[in-house]
């Protein structure tokens, strides 16, 4: 919208018959376009009113980016002090740790419940334990239960 209204105020200001005439004469894209002196001071406000939104958008737009950037600043250091913190509680806490000693016992571990803890339980060797063995005459053969042919 700038652009277009310094370009038209160049145009007119280069056309020093428009100024002087009662009615101005212009060809704009091919076509000619015949102006009295009030209808070109209207256009001339027209064009200064274009150009004044042109600027008001244009500023705007950088306002709106410039406060977008603030807070992206802002959280940025919001989160580096957030980090600073939360690795300066860590360093305490470490050294917290470090310093007092471990005086919790260790978890009794007792899955077989037999009163042994089973980390101290020798495992091995194992008592091998029998499964009897299955006498059927059933045999499952790719999903079907087949007989033995007699």
């Amino acid at each position: 919208m700038i652009v277009l209204a310094g370009a038209t105020v160049v145009a007119v200001s280069w056309d020093e018959a428009a100024t002087a005439a009662s009615t101005a004469t212009f060809t704009v894209f091919d076509r000619t376009i015949q102006l009295s002196q009030l209808e070109f001071f209207f256009a001339g406000a027209v064009t200064g009113m274009v150009f004044l939104l042109g600027l008001a958008l244009l500023f705007a737009g950088m306002r709106h980016s410039a406060v977008r950037r603030r807070k992206v600043r802002a959280s940025r250091l919001e989160a580096r002090d957030r980090v600073a913190r939360l690795e300066q509680e860590k360093r305490e806490l470490e050294r917290k740790l470090e310093e007092t000693p471990d005086t919790t016992p260790a978890p009794v571990v007792d899955r077989d419940r037999d009163g042994v803890d089973d980390r101290a339980e020798t495992t091995a060797p194992h008592p091998r334990v029998e499964v009897p063995h299955q006498h059927s005459s059933d045999q499952l053969v790719a999903g079907r239960h087949t007989r033995p042919s007699k």
